[in-house]
């Protein structure tokens, strides 16, 4: 049943009848099943007091019920939801909002101006197209630097919590579990949080939770550039699984040619690598801490030097301080080779000095498993022409390290050769 209306009852054609509220993605819950009720005519808008319909519904298990507070057409005006008065762009408050995008809405407070004001803004909302918002605010810039650094990305459920149980903080409360309300200490009464009004939050004035979100904004760290003037990269982190390296081009682009994108699916980050250093310092400027794609808010930072991308030292750690692991399969370290008389190539190839055009320098010694060079006298050492010589059997081979596991002649596999071949 209708509550009473007061003195709207001549005006009956101001009264708002909707279908469906306007609310921001925190309001309305994490449940796409959601289930209204809904009461035509059930109050006054708090802020015009004309009677409108009036949604009621539960956000999600473990949650309060939540209802609209005001007409759509207040919240029209304001672009704002129709529970908790925030901005649906950015999540914020209105004094927030109109501070980052310097604008002043004077709306009228008295009852003969608000209602003036408010026919003559139904009326501008009725032409409009309904995309963009109308008033001050549709003239408005589309958004600032500080909006984007303050705007909230993603829901925040935790607002919709149930109230402190009143029983509970006075030690009454005998449901315990089965108890609707919160069992938690109160808000200390002379937080300036816990004294919050919805016709000063609409209006945007003496609105405690406006006033510390501007604090942040004024101590908010920076992103200086980095004194080496060869570092050209940037590190985008937070990523996630959805982000591709086509969305950070078409979003970097716009500062500068592009070198290279690294995408590290691993890590969820990615490492964009400007062609000059002026346009990777303008996109440090205009995307640090305020980089929003897909939903997602992005981490900005300079990338590293290459004097300091975690060299190995020779105990086999990085300068990041981890150690390297060698590769599984390989040997960790070979042997000397076995040192010759006369290494030099003229030796080594039996060639004459003073009969060869050219000399080869050439100070290597025989492979491991191969034969020795032909002794001197026998002249150069003759080539199959379709490959070098197969190498002898393994029985054959003089004993030496073992380089390989295949040349162990104690493996299985030798063994079975041996035992095939008998």
């Amino acid at each position: 049943m209708a509550t009473s209306l007061g003195s709207n009852t001549y005006n009956r054609q101001n009264w708002e009848d909707s279908d469906f509220p306007i609310l921001c993605q925190t309001c309305l819950g994490e449940n796409p099943y959601i289930r209204m009720t809904k009461e035509k005519y059930g109050k006054e808008c708090k802020i015009c007091a004309r009677p409108f319909t009036v949604f009621r519904w539960c956000p999600g298990v473990r949650m309060r019920f939540k209802k609209t507070e005001v007409c759509q057409t207040c919240s029209k005006m304001k672009n704002v939801c129709q529970t908790c008065l925030l901005d649906l762009e950015y999540g914020l408050p209105i004094q927030v909002r109109d501070a980052g995008l310097s604008i002043k809405d004077d709306m009228p407070k008295s009852d003969v101006n608000k209602e003036y004001y408010t026919q003559n803004m139904e009326r501008e909302i009725q032409n409009s197209d309904g995309t963009r918002p109308v008033g001050l605010l549709g003239k408005a810039p589309s958004s600032s630097d500080m909006l984007l650094k303050l705007a909230r990305t993603t829901p925040y459920y935790k607002r919709n919590r149930p109230h402190i149980c009143s029983f509970w903080v006075k030690g009454e409360c005998k449901r315990g579990e089965e108890c609707p309300y919160r069992h938690e200490k109160p808000t200390d009464p002379d937080d300036p949080l816990a004294d919050q009004n919805i016709k000063d939050r609409y209006y945007g004035i003496n609105d405690p939770v406006a006033d510390k979100l501007l604090k942040r904004a004024s101590t908010m760290p920076r992103l200086d550039p980095p004194e080496d003037k060869t570092i050209t990269t940037l590190y985008i982190g937070g990523l996630g699984d959805t982000i591709t390296d086509s969305e950070l081009r078409n979003h970097f682009y716009q500062f500068g040619e592009i070198r290279t994108i690294t995408l590290v699916q691993r890590q969820q980050c990615a490492f964009i690598q400007f062609a000059m250093r002026q346009a990777a310092e303008l996109a440090a400027e205009k995307s640090f801490n305020k980089l929003i794609i897909s939903g997602r808010r992005l981490t900005v930072k300079w990338g590293r030097s290459q004097a300091a991308k975690g060299k190995e030292t020779k105990d086999g750690y990085s300068e990041m301080g981890t150690r390297l692991e060698p590769v599984p399969g390989l040997p960790a370290a070979l042997p000397p080779p076995p040192a010759l008389e006369d290494e030099t190539p003229a030796n080594y190839f039996n060639l004459d000095p003073s009969n060869s055009p050219a000399v080869l320098n050439l100070n290597l010694p025989p492979p491991p498993g191969l034969p020795n060079p032909p002794p001197p006298g026998f002249g150069p050492p003759m080539f199959h022409p379709m490959g070098p010589p197969p190498p002898p059997p393994m029985g054959l081979r003089p004993p030496g390290h073992i380089h390989y596991p295949s040349q162990d002649p104690q493996r299985m596999g030798a063994h079975a050769a041996t035992r095939h071949g008998d």
